[in-house]
């Protein structure tokens, strides 16, 4: 018998291979999908770009966060700020209100890394509301009524409409691949290895030399330039931000944090799923009013009382399947002799 180590297996290399050429076909949805299907596809690609970094920073660093709309919302403000005030073009002020999340993000977690555990979460939340607070002070910004990104910024984008919503599509999907890659590619590396020690013994990790204070700083600064990035993508679409929309903990927490938890929480396959399934009841469901969010609770209390790590860690650990391979597998192989 032959024994080789190896990530991949036959099921996730099949899995990766559709999973690639579902990707070529969303690449052409410009050209055979509508209006309200890019609109609707691009927003599926910015929430589970969001779920994916949530799930980094909770599934794997252990940052149970509840104020990462605090990034959205500072993302959306920078675009807003740097196209009107700066003359920045709406692609690069994104970029750059990522880099100045990723700075502002640096004190932030100085201050809330002081806290553990649920007074974290708090802690998270708190800052959040300051972001809001602060900048529903901000006048030039329209105050606590918000305000509309002119027309000549949008028209920068493109000459025509079904160019700028291609350009928007375009975005989303990108920013998607980014994070997704990213996050796949960290995971594979040795700064992998220690997140996973992290998630499984924090302690024990530490004793083993792993500089837990950190990993988590990197993890925490990285997702939140990622996150104001989204976040400003978000509002690209909106071409409208205000203050409650922009730090709105439903929207860019709860309902993420709805989508981990429900689809698999420190898995890379549980937020897809999860995407899909708070998709499918939204649309379904959306007509309902408060009955709709009723019926999402229940749904997340029901999973977690069935399937405590969620769909896809039911599914992965019934059938001992993983689409995107980040365990190490033993796999032997019969060898004949010839003489």
């Amino acid at each position: 018998m032959n024994t080789r180590v190896t990530r991949s297996s036959r099921f996730s290399n099949g899995a990766l291979a559709v999973l690639a050429l579902l990707v070529v076909v969303l690449l052409t949805a410009p050209w055979w999908a509508g209006r309200a299907e890019l609109r609707l596809f691009g927003e599926i690609y910015l929430y589970l770009s969001l779920a994916c970094l949530w799930n980094l920073m909770a599934g794997y660093a252990g940052l149970v966060s509840v104020g990462q709309q605090a990034y959205v919302g500072f993302g959306g403000y920078m675009l807003f700020a740097l196209t009107i005030y700066a003359g920045i073009h709406p692609v690069a002020a994104i970029i750059a209100g990522g880099l100045l999340a990723a700075a502002i993000s640096i004190p932030v977690a100085t201050l809330i890394f002081r806290l553990n555990g649920a007074y974290f979460a708090i802690g998270t939340w708190v800052v959040a509301e300051v972001f809001r607070l602060s900048f529903a002070q901000v006048s030039a910004l329209g105050g606590g009524s918000g305000s509309s990104l002119p027309v000549a910024i949008v028209k920068s984008l493109a000459d025509s409409r079904s160019a700028r919503e291609s350009l928007s599509y375009y975005l989303a999907i990108g920013s998607l691949i980014l994070v997704f890659a990213a996050i796949y590619f960290l995971l594979r590396s040795n700064r992998g290895i220690a997140l996973t020690a992290i998630r499984d013994n924090e302690s024990a990790a530490a004793e083993l030399g792993v500089n837990v204070w950190r990993t988590k700083l990197e993890i925490y600064v990285v997702t939140s330039a990622l996150t104001a990035i989204i976040g400003g993508l978000i509002f690209l679409q909106k071409l409208r931000i205000s203050p409650e929309a922009a730090f709105s903990v439903n929207d860019w927490t709860a309902f993420v944090i709805f989508i981990v938890v429900i689809g698999g929480i420190g898995t890379l396959e549980g937020p897809i799923i999860g995407t899909i399934i708070f998709f499918l009841l939204r649309e379904t469901l959306a007509d309902f009013g408060t009955t709709y969010l009723m019926i999402l609770g229940l749904v997340a209390i029901i999973v977690m009382i069935k399937a405590p790590k969620g769909l896809w860690g039911l599914i992965s650990q019934r059938y001992d399947l993983e689409i995107f391979p980040l365990r190490y597998r033993v796999q032997q192989s019969a060898t004949t002799e010839q003489g």
